[in-house]
């Protein structure tokens, strides 16, 4: 059997937060790029319970695991502003 699969805008539905393609444009932009050395779960702009929904998540491989390595990955990068509209 097959695992399901999450997508970036159902992570951030999931999370509570606007997930249109702008609005996670918008939030990578805005919060990127993070620390090296923070785990993206301790970053400040999370809730507590989004805070522990991700690390839960990251710890236990779950079904989500993929969609937020893939959500960490892109907060590590530093944006570049201005190649798109």
């Amino acid at each position: 059997m097959q695992k399901p699969t999450h997508s970036l805008p159902s992570l951030f539905k999931q999370l509570g937060l606007p997930s249109g393609p702008e609005d996670i444009e918008k939030f990578v932009t805005t919060h990127s790029p993070l620390k090296p050395d923070l785990k993206l779960e301790d970053a400040f702009f999370w809730t507590p319970a989004q805070a522990a929904f991700l690390r839960e998540e990251h710890l236990e491989d779950a079904d989500w695991a993929e969609v937020v390595d893939q959500l960490n990955l892109m907060l590590r990068t530093k944006p570049i502003v201005g190649t798109q509209k």
